[in-house]
C-alpha cells in the first residue's frame, strides 16, 4: 500500500505535510511518496533534525506549485510540473494507491476528473464527508460542495455512490439514504428535489438503495439517515452549519466551566469526555474528504491542515484504498441505468 502526498498543498506547506507524512510512516508503517520541491522538503527535515526519511518513504520532485488563485480548468495545462498534477499522474499510472492534497479544491477535483478519471457511468464526482451523529454512527453528506448545480440524475447517482461508500468504507450493512429537503412530505421542495425524489424512490423499490424519503437538516446530526443526498450548494451550507453549531456549543461549554470554582472543578472531572466529544468534529482527527466516483481514492485535506491532520489524512487514504469499491460501483451504475430506463 503506497500513498502519494502533495507536499506543497495547503496553508502550512511544506512543513505540515512533510512532518505529518513522516509521523504517519512511523506510526502506521505506510509507504508514502512525498511529491514537491525536493530541496524544500529536505530543508523542513533539516530544521527539525530529521536526517533520513523513514523506511518506505521517498521523494518525487515537482518544481511547480498550484496556487489557490489558479483557474482550476487550466491547472493541468499551465501547471504540468506542479506537485498536485504530478501526484495525480502518478496515481493514474499505478505508482500509488491513493492521493492526498490540501491544495485548491477546484483544481484537485478537476485534476482528479481529467487525469485519474471518473468511474465509468458517473456523471459527476462528489465530495462525501462522514460526520458523527447522535446515534453513534456517521452520516455521509453527498455532495458537500463539488457540484453547486445538479440535475435529478446527479442526485440519484449521489445516492448510490454515497450508499456504497457507507457500506464499504464505514461498515454500514444497509445504509439508509435520505434526500435533504425542507420537509419530509414527498411534495416538498423545488422541481429538483421533487424529480430526484421520484428517481430515488424508484431506485429504492428496485432494491438499488435503501431510500427512506426526505430528511430535514435538523435530523441529520441526530442520525436519521446514514447518507444525505443533496446538491453541493445545500450540502456545503448544511456542513458549515453543523461545524458552526459545534464550535458555538463548544464555546458555551467553555464559558460555563469557567463560571466559578465549582464549575472549574466539574470540568476537571469530565474534561476527558469533553475533549473526546470535541475531537469527533475536529477536521484534524477526520483527516479529509474523499472524492466519490473517482477511479482511485483522492483525498482532499483541509487547507489549514497541520501535521496531525495530514497524518490522519494518510490513514484515511489507506483505508479508502483498502475499501475500494470502484468496480462494484461501475456494475451498480450499469444495472441502475438499465432498470431506470425500463
Amino acid at each position: 500500500m503506497k500513498i502519494i502526498l502533495d507536499a506543497m498543498g495547503g496553508d502550512n506547506a511544506p512543513e505540515a505535510p512533510v512532518l505529518g507524512a513522516i509521523d504517519a510512516a512511523k506510526s502506521f508503517g505506510t509507504q508514502i511518496t512525498l511529491v514537491g520541491r525536493g530541496e524544500d522538503i529536505l530543508e523542513v527535515m533539516r530544521r527539525h533534525g530529521i536526517e533520513n526519511l523513514p523506511e518506505g518513504m521517498e521523494i518525487a520532485n515537482a518544481d511547480d506549485v498550484v496556487d489557490m488563485h489558479d483557474d482550476p480548468a487550466s491547472v493541468i495545462h499551465k501547471r504540468k510540473n506542479s506537485s498536485m498534477v504530478v501526484g495525480l499522474r502518478m496515481l493514474a499510472e499505478g505508482q500509488g494507491d491513493a492521493f492526498v492534497s490540501a491544495g485548491s479544491t477546484g483544481a484537485l477535483l478537476t485534476g482528479a476528473t481529467l487525469i485519474v478519471k471518473r468511474v465509468r457511468g458517473i456523471r459527476r464526482a462528489a465530495m462525501g464527508p462522514a460526520f458523527p451523529n447522535k446515534a453513534g454512527g456517521k452520516t455521509v453528506i453527498c455532495d458537500c460542495g463539488a457540484n453547486a448545480e445538479c440535475s435529478p440524475e446527479f442526485l440519484l447517482q449521489f445516492g448510490l455512490v454515497g450508499s456504497l461508500f457507507a457500506k464499504k468504507g464505514l461498515g454500514v450493512e444497509n445504509p439508509r439514504v435520505g434526500l435533504l429537503n425542507i420537509g419530509t412530505e414527498d411534495s416538498k421542495g423545488t422541481a429538483l428535489q421533487k424529480e430526484a425524489y421520484t428517481l430515488l424512490k424508484k431506485a429504492g423499490e428496485q432494491g438499488m438503495i435503501n431510500f427512506t424519503g426526505n430528511v430535514e437538516a435538523r435530523d441529520v446530526p441526530l442520525g436519521a439517515v446514514d447518507v444525505v443526498v443533496c446538491d453541493g450548494f445545500s450540502g456545503n451550507v448544511l456542513l458549515k452549519s453543523i461545524e458552526g453549531t459545534a464550535m458555538y456549543m463548544g464555546s458555551l461549554m467553555k464559558r460555563m466551566f469557567k463560571k466559578n470554582l465549582l464549575s472549574k472543578l466539574g470540568y476537571l472531572l469530565c474534561s476527558s469526555g469533553v475533549k473526546e466529544m470535541m475531537g469527533l468534529l475536529d477536521y484534524r482527527t477526520i483527516g479529509g474528504t474523499q472524492f466519490l466516483g473517482i477511479r482511485k481514492p483522492v483525498i482532499k485535506a483541509h487547507g489549514a491542515s497541520d501535521a496531525l491532520a495530514f497524518k490522519n489524512a494518510v490513514k484515511q487514504a489507506e483505508a479508502a484504498a483498502k475499501a475500494d469499491f470502484s468496480a462494484e460501483l461501475e456494475l451498480q451504475l450499469a444495472r441502475m441505468k438499465e432498470n431506470m430506463d425500463d
